[in-house]
């Protein structure tokens, strides 16, 4: 996500650092910043008001004359982005020992209904006992939807025949059934329309008078940019929002929902959606979103992220393993679907300070994938035998030529990958005995060698697109690169 107005941001920030920084232009940079946010779809009104704030602070005297001006420009955009996102209040007004109502709201193919399941899940892992409540009759395969849902997170969903009953009925029915049932949550998913009508505001106003839930929430799809928040100011005008849900933000969206919906609507984005798993849903956090945007990485989501999907038990065992020199392809094929738990392998770079724009190039580059490359291991890998992930030295060359058969790849693809496992295993070897310093220098050798578990192939895919190599020319282009730097060795003497 973001991958436009970051590059474009970027653009517009690093043509204000370069040469000696004047308010002229300062004011000529900024116009390019409010260029870049309108393209990522951001209010126009919001993104003019953003840039004027960021120019007043930007031509004082204290960042002119400032050691690092151009780093000084970068804070207060970055100040102003998170200030335009929050501040955010995460609570959901639950309180013990009462029943607390939250009403979902929002546009059909927002994604309401599966973010009802997975706010359920979310609260059901902090000690919550919610219940699921099918009040959208509006689309016949919204229930059957929430009772699939509910099934696979172990939620309660309350339901009725759409044809014998009417949304506000539900609800009601469903708060005796939730209290019957000792549930402290209970999430209402209301019916959803194409788009904002009369006949939808006047059925969600009418839960709303009869429930009094405790949060509104409002789902709105991120890919729709300022429809997303045309429709959020709607909504919040009839129903008093609480709080956004954004979804769909690992798609390909230009961000513009995101720093604009708190700016016009006043109501802040609570959670987003990153994901179609139930278990995709994420806390919003402004500052992270605002290092993300300027691709300064966001290092706490991705150790957030690492300790809710990684077992640490298997990871330390692996780790052992490696250390004790025991490490086979079948624990390399384990620590591939721990990491792969965590996302793609491009969105996890982005996640990394310095490593976003290694990530934008990857994607600029044909061919180059590194989730496809992990594709390709794993099936080298799984066409091997037990016996042959555990001892890997038996693979010769009959057996590399089925494997690659099996798997779909070539016989040197599987014997470059052999040999990257190998001095990967002697790597991890010699660390036993090293030191923390030592260490963390070997472990660093290893992640640039390891960048991607197919870049020795990658590097072979790359000669072979180029063609092979005449020797003669490469022998000529030496001859004339050794003339020249003995040429400028000369003319440097007689100065």
């Amino acid at each position: 996500m973001f991958e436009s107005i970051t590059r474009n941001l970027g653009d517009a920030l690093g043509s204000i650092a370069r040469g000696r920084l004047t308010e002229s232009n300062i004011r000529d940079g900024m116009g390019k910043v409010r260029q870049a946010l309108l393209e990522a779809d951001v209010n126009y009104d919001v993104a003019k008001a953003f840039t004027q704030r960021v120019t007043e602070q930007a031509v004082g005297e204290k960042v002119l004359k400032a050691l690092r001006p151009a780093e000084q420009i970068v804070g207060i955009v970055y100040q102003e982005l998170v200030s335009l996102m929050g501040p955010v209040d995460h609570s959901l007004a639950i309180r013990r020992g009462e029943l607390s109502v939250i009403m979902m709201c929002g546009l059909q193919g927002a994604g309401k209904t599966t973010t009802c399941g997975k706010l359920a899940r979310m609260l059901k892992e902090q000690g919550n006992k919610p219940m699921l409540v099918a009040a959208d009759l509006q689309r016949p395969a919204a229930i059957e939807q929430l009772r699939v849902i509910g099934e696979q997170i172990g939620v309660p969903v309350y339901w009725e025949e759409a044809a014998r009953s009417n949304p506000v009925q539900v609800c009601v029915n469903a708060r005796k059934e939730a209290r019957a049932h000792d549930c402290n949550v209970l999430i209402l998913d209301t019916a959803g329309r194409l788009h904002v009508d009369d006949a939808l505001m006047k059925e969600l106003m009418e839960v709303d008078n009869k429930l009094m839930p405790d949060q509104a929430l409002l789902v709105c799809d991120a890919m729709t940019g300022q429809d997303a928040v045309n429709s959020a100011k709607v909504f919040n005008d009839a129903l008093e929002l609480d709080g956004v849900i954004l979804t769909k933000l690992d798609g390909d969206t230009r961000g513009g929902a995101a720093l604009s919906v708190k700016a016009v609507t006043g109501v802040p984005i609570k959670f987003i959606g990153v994901g179609e798993q139930l278990d995709r849903l994420e806390k919003f956090h402004p500052d992270r979103m605002a290092q993300r945007i300027l691709g300064q990485g966001d290092v706490a989501t991705l150790l957030e992220t690492a300790q809710r999907v990684l077992d640490s038990d298997e990871m330390e065992r692996q780790q052992q393993k490696m250390l004790e020199g025991k490490f086979s392809l079948d624990d390399f094929l384990k620590a591939m679907a721990q990491i792969q738990r965590m996302g793609s392998m491009k969105s996890l770079l982005k996640l990394i300070p310095g490593m976003g724009q290694m990530a934008q190039a990857l994607d600029a580059l044909d061919g180059m994938d590194p989730d496809k490359d992990l594709g390709r291991v794993r099936a080298m890998i799984q066409s091997m035998t037990l016996d042959e992930r555990r001892n890997p030295e038996k693979i010769d060359r009959s057996r590399r030529n089925r494997i690659a058969q099996g798997s779909g790849t070539d016989p040197a693809e599987v014997h470059g990958l052999l040999k990257q496992f190998k001095d990967m295993s002697g790597m991890m070897q010699s660390m036993a005995g090293l030191g923390s310093g030592d260490r963390m220098k070997k472990v660093m050798d290893l992640q640039s060698q390891m960048m991607g578990p197919n870049a020795g192939l990658g590097r072979e895919k790359q000669r072979s697109k180029r063609g092979p190599v005449d020797k003669d020319v490469l022998r000529d282009k030496k001859k004339q690169q050794r003339k020249q730097a003995k040429d400028q060795r000369k003319k440097n003497k007689r100065r």
